[in-house]
């Protein structure tokens, strides 16, 4: 057998990339709960950022100062400003609900990207993505219970999260035209650092060394799965990787009955099932219109 017949194809390597990011974000869930038993949450935030400077810092010796130029300095502040909303959203949202529902209700963001689309780029989506955004709304009805139960607040912090993270992406998609991916990365942590620190300091405690071993934890599982997130889907198109978000909540399921002792009630997974399935049809029907529009071209996504 030769050697190339034993050498991954690219999309069972971006399906392997995809499935260990999928894992490392469930990890930073994880740590972030536990870190958040030692110090306040906007600590966490803060540490998140400040300690992905100095990961991704080393990277920059090989890449090279010309690769975080900044043609366009105010898309890059907004993008942090929105960014930091929604991770102090997020963040706060996994300290007081399941982890289980937070990831579920994660899977809303692609359906609030495709709206802002509509309302901010001017983009046109027809019935069936239309429907497909009720029917993704419709299970997060499922999860959250309106009228059955108390719809909790951090429920709505984490679909606030999503709203947030969503509008950054959008920014994003507009960042890409002139920047490169890496001044995208980089000055994010960068920005977000000082803007999270000034609330930080307002609460601020220093970490106990077990403290500082789960703030680690959130930083080095975050920065390793937004690297393999996006190196995968610089391999294949993102529609194929789509099914393996979905490896998100039984990973979030496991951990948490393990660590925490949370399991979660029926609805939360079909709630899941239903955005998911949602978000799937919407991410496949946007790469249907862009190929149909550049039918010559591949189609090439950052996704931070």
């Amino acid at each position: 057998m030769s050697l190339t017949a034993l050498i991954p194809s690219s999309s069972v390597r971006a399906m392997l990339m995809m499935f260990v990011a999928m894992f490392m974000f469930t990890g930073m869930g994880i740590f972030i709960k536990l870190a958040a038993q030692h110090v306040h949450v906007m600590e966490v935030v803060f540490f998140r950022n400040f300690l992905a400077v100095l990961i991704i810092g080393p990277f920059l010796l090989r890449t090279g100062i010309s690769q975080i130029k900044m043609n366009r300095p105010g898309l890059f502040l907004g993008r942090a400003v929105i960014n930091f909303i929604g991770m102090f959203c997020g963040f706060t949202s996994v300290t007081l609900i399941p982890l289980a529902e937070n990831t579920a209700l994660s899977f809303t963001c692609p359906i609030f990207v495709t709206i802002g689309a509509v309302i901010f780029l001017g983009e046109v989506i027809r019935l069936r993505r239309i429907l497909a955004i009720l029917i993704g709304f419709a299970g997060a009805l499922v999860i959250l219970q309106p009228g059955f139960s108390e719809v909790s607040v951090g429920a709505l912090l984490a679909l606030a999260s999503s709203l947030s993270i969503a509008m950054a992406v959008l920014l994003v998609k507009k960042m890409t035209e002139t920047e490169t991916s890496m001044s995208i990365v980089f000055w994010m942590v960068v920005m977000q650092a000082p803007i999270s620190l000034v609330p930080a300091l307002l609460v601020w405690q220093w970490p106990s060394p077990l403290g500082w071993l789960y703030l680690w934890g959130v930083a080095i599982s975050g920065t390793i799965a937004h690297v393999l997130f996006t190196r995968a889907c610089s391999l294949v198109e993102i529609t194929s990787l789509q099914p393996m978000e979905f490896a998100k909540l039984p990973f979030a399921v496991i951990f948490a009955w393990i660590i925490f002792d949370e399991w979660p009630g029926v609805w939360i997974w079909v709630g899941g099932a239903i955005i998911f399935t949602a978000t799937a049809y919407i991410t496949r029907r946007e790469a249907i219109a862009k190929q149909s529009i550049q039918p010559n071209l591949g189609q090439k996504e950052t996704v931070l």
